[in-house]
């Protein structure tokens, strides 16, 4: 996983995230005297080699309109982590799911999916529908609420 002076220029244009412009990769290209297409060409090479892990758009739900965020939180016996954490992180409205330890006796969570909704009715919705697809492999569940945005950051590299 080396990278060369190039990559790093690409790393160090984009790591604040893409240029809000009709064509990002060419915005970047042009600043730093590349084309188009060789911008894309090492960032997939990049992606490829672990460097860059992907690429893809960050939104500010708030400012969206989607004032409800909840991280929903699941007791599910282990053996079935994967299969049901799989299951709910294709669901539409969750947008990142993963597995985290269970703190016992007081946090019996083990499965944390995120999700978003312009009411806390939503959220109790798509709450619901989680619960559903679980059936009886849900032991468990609560939902948390944010209450303020954590600055989200990619990867970093010095100039």
């Amino acid at each position: 996983m080396n990278i060369d002076k190039i990559d790093r220029q690409i790393i160090t244009a984009t790591q604040a995230g893409l240029p809000l412009t009709p064509q990002p990769y060419q915005t970047i290209a042009n600043a730093l005297g590349l084309s188009a297409e060789m911008v894309m060409q090492r960032m997939m090479v990049m992606q490829d080699q672990g460097v860059i892990r992907r690429i893809g758009a960050v939104p500010n739900h708030y400012r969206l309109g989607y004032k409800f965020n909840g991280m929903t939180v699941w007791n599910i016996a282990d053996e079935y982590i994967n299969e049901m954490g799989g299951r709910i992180g294709q669901l539409d409205f969750v947008s990142h799911c993963y597995h985290r330890p269970r703190h016992l006796p007081e946090w019996p969570y083990n499965l944390f999916a995120m999700v978003h909704s312009k009411s806390e009715a939503g959220v109790k919705e798509q709450q619901g529908m989680i619960a559903e697809l679980l059936g009886g492999y849900n032991l468990g569940q609560d939902v948390l609420y944010s209450t303020r945005i954590l600055k989200k950051t990619g990867l970093r590299i010095g100039r």
